[in-house]
């Protein structure tokens, strides 16, 4: 399956919490002017209402995430 590679780059919430290793989880992902879903896969667990930052498309709609603090939002 290709890859969206709009994607990566794109910040977005957990909806259902991942569990690294252990499986996948959901993710609302801003791209493309809207809002869309994603299966998540991400290294460590992550939970619900976390901010993430896209860093790979597997295709089919699934995504690599990691956890994302904007460096910007420090500044005020």
């Amino acid at each position: 399956m290709p890859q969206d590679e709009a994607v990566i780059g794109c910040t977005g919430k957990v909806l259902v919490r991942t569990r690294g290793a252990a499986g996948p989880g959901e993710v609302l992902v801003s791209v493309r002017g809207g809002s869309e879903t994603f299966i998540a896969w991400s290294e460590d667990p992550l939970p619900t209402g976390a901010t993430v930052l896209v860093i790979e498309s597997r295709g089919c709609r699934e995504v690599g995430v990691i956890e994302w603090v904007d460096p910007l939002a420090a500044l005020g």
